[in-house]
C-alpha cells in the first residue's frame, strides 16, 4: 500500500476542462443493438496437442476433479458483460479480457490516471479475478493544449495509471498514444487463467443478498462540482447542498473511483459469491438488469437501499438530472454488485472494512434475490444510505444511517 488517499495532494490545481468532453457512454439498448452482430456461438476447443488425450486431461489440468469431465462448452462470455471469457486451444486455460476509455471528468491529471486504471481492472475484478498479467493504455492528449500543457498533463497522467497498475500487481507494458480534440484515457486488461480463478457471472438462486462495494453518486458529484463556476447550474441545488458539500462528495467521489476493487473480488471466492457485476456507466439498476440476463436460474433482483454519497441524492433531486434515485446515473468505476449466500453477506459487509485491507473499503447490502424472470427493478422509494465523505463531521453533514449493513425485508 504505497499510495494512501489520506496522504493525497492535488497533482495539478489548474483546470483542463477545455480540453475534456462530455459524457461519451453509448445508450445500453443502442450498445447491444451496434453489437448483435458479434455475439459468440457456444464452442469448445478442438481436441489437439494442447488436449492431449480428451476430455478426461483436460479436466484434470484445469484443477476439475478427475472423471467429471469439462461441461458441454467450456466457460465462455461474450458480448454484454464486464469481460470476454474465451477458452483457449491449451488445456483448461481461458483468456479473460476487457478494455475502456473514457474522458476526464477530475482535475487531477494523476488521480484521473489513477481512476482510469481501476476502471479497466474492475472489469476482470468482477469475475472474482484477482491477478492481471498485461495491461495496455491508450492516451490521447489534446490538440487544444499548448506543448507546454501536454508536457505537464500527460506525465501525469501516464504516472497515475502505472501507479495504479502496479497496486494491482501488474505493469504496463504498451499502449497507443495520439493526439486528438480531447483528453481520453484507458485501457486494455488481459490474464490467462484456469477456471478455479475466476466466477462465471450466472449463477445467483433464489435467497442471496445483493452487495455493493461502493457508494452511488460519483457522476452527480463530479458535475456538482463542476457547476459551482456555473451561477445558471447552481442556482438549482445551492438550496439543497453547500460549497463545503459539494467539495467533500467531490474529493470522496474521486478518491472511491481510484480505489481498485481488488480486495472484494479476493473476498468474491471466500465467502462463495454466486455471480457479481461492476457499476459503471448504464448505473446500478442498468448493469442490475443486465447481469440478472445473465443468469442460468429464473430468479429477479430487488434492490431495496442505494447507498448514496451524502448529500447528492437532494443534488440529483433538485437538479432534475441524473436519474440517481431511479438507478439510471451513470458510475464511473463503481463498486462491485456481488450476488452473495444469505448466510455470507452480513460477514462479507464487515470482512471488507478490516484495516488489514487498507482504508477506504465499504460495502451495503442492497437488495435480494427472488425468483422471477431474469429483470431487475429498484422498489418506489428506497432507502437512502447517506454515506459520508472521509474528513466530514456530523456537523458538516447528515449522518450516515447505523444500520448501513442490516437486510433488507423481502
Amino acid at each position: 500500500m504505497g499510495w494512501s488517499f489520506s496522504n493525497y495532494r492535488p497533482s495539478s490545481p489548474r483546470r483542463w476542462a477545455s480540453a475534456r468532453a462530455g459524457g461519451c457512454k453509448v445508450p445500453q439498448e443502442t450498445l447491444l443493438k451496434l453489437l448483435a452482430g458479434l455475439t459468440r456461438p457456444d464452442v469448445r476447443p478442438p481436441l489437439g496437442r494442447g488436449l492431449v488425450g480428451g476430455q478426461e486431461e483436460a479436466s484434470q489440468e484445469a484443477g476439475l476433479p478427475a472423471g467429471a469431465g469439462p461441461s458441454p462448452t467450456f466457460p465462455a462470455l461474450g458480448i454484454g458483460m464486464d469481460s470476454c471469457v474465451i477458452p483457449l486451444r491449451h488445456g483448461g486455460l481461458s483468456l479473460v479480457q476487457t478494455t475502456d476509455f473514457f474522458y476526464p471528468l477530475v482535475e487531477d491529471p494523476y488521480m484521473m490516471g489513477r481512476i482510469a486504471c481501476a476502471n479497466v481492472l474492475s472489469d476482470l475484478y468482477a469475475m472474482g479475478i484477482t491477478e492481471c498479467d498485461n495491461m495496455l493504455m491508450l492516451l490521447s492528449v489534446s490538440q487544444s493544449m499548448s506543448e507546454e500543457e501536454r508536457e505537464k498533463v500527460a506525465p501525469l497522467m501516464v504516472k497515475g495509471f502505472r501507479d495504479a497498475a502496479e497496486e494491482g500487481g501488474t505493469a504496463v507494458t504498451g499502449g497507443q498514444t495520439v493526439v486528438n480534440p480531447w483528453i481520453i484515457i484507458g485501457g486494455v486488461a488481459t490474464v490467462v487463467c484456469q477456471p478455479n480463478e475466476f466466477i462465471m457471472p450466472d449463477s445467483a438462486v433464489v435467497g442471496d443478498v445483493l452487495v455493493l462495494t461502493k457508494p452511488l453518486g460519483t457522476q452527480v458529484a463530479v458535475n456538482a462540482h463542476q457547476w459551482l463556476d456555473n451561477p445558471e447550474r447552481w442556482n438549482k441545488v445551492k438550496m439543497v447542498v453547500s460549497r463545503e458539500e459539494v467539495e467533500l462528495a467531490y474529493q470522496e467521489a474521486m478518491f472511491n473511483m481510484a480505489t481498485l476493487n481488488r480486495t472484494a473480488a479476493g473476498l468474491m471466492h471466500t465467502f462463495n459469491a454466486h455471480a457479481a457485476t461492476d457499476i459503471t456507466g448504464f448505473g446500478i439498476l442498468g448493469h442490475s438488469q443486465n447481469l440478472a440476463k445473465q443468469q442460468r436460474n429464473e430468479v429477479s433482483f430487488v434492490i431495496h437501499n442505494l447507498p448514496i454519497i451524502a448529500k447528492m441524492a437532494a443534488v440529483s433531486k433538485a437538479s432534475g438530472r441524473f436519474g440517481l434515485l431511479q438507478g439510471t446515473s451513470a458510475e464511473t468505476s463503481g463498486g462491485l454488485l456481488i450476488c452473495l449466500p444469505r448466510e455470507q453477506a452480513a460477514r462479507f459487509c464487515s470482512e471488507i472494512k478490516s484495516s488489514k485491507y487498507g482504508e477506504g473499503h465499504q460495502a451495503w447490502i442492497v437488495g435480494i434475490v427472488e425468483k422471477g424472470n431474469r429483470t431487475a427493478r429498484i422498489i418506489d422509494k428506497p432507502r437512502v444510505i447517506e454515506v459520508l465523505p472521509r474528513g466530514a463531521t456530523a456537523a458538516v453533514l447528515a449522518p450516515d444511517s447505523s444500520n448501513a449493513s442490516s437486510e433488507p425485508s423481502s
